[in-house]
């Protein structure tokens, strides 16, 4: 399914986008969103795994905690 977009550019970016998109802007532009979007979701999945990781560490770094202080010398 498509769908239609009307939206105005800067002269600057519409030369751009008249030569890198050549016959086919929409494709040209299509495939930048594309991008764009697995871009923003590879970046929220590592921040959620970075979040996940710091989370992890935390509990392990508490069972540690625990284990120093049973009172044993190294």
């Amino acid at each position: 399914m498509t769908s239609r977009a009307t939206f105005t550019l800067e002269k600057d970016a519409y030369d751009f986008l008249r030569k890198a998109g050549g016959t086919n802007k929409s494709a040209y532009i299509n495939h930048l969103l594309k991008e764009e979007k697995r871009r923003t979701l590879k970046q929220a999945i590592l921040k959620a795994n970075q979040e996940e990781a710091e989370e992890s560490y935390q509990e392990e770094l508490a069972d540690w905690d625990t284990t120093v202080s049973d009172g044993l010398d190294p």
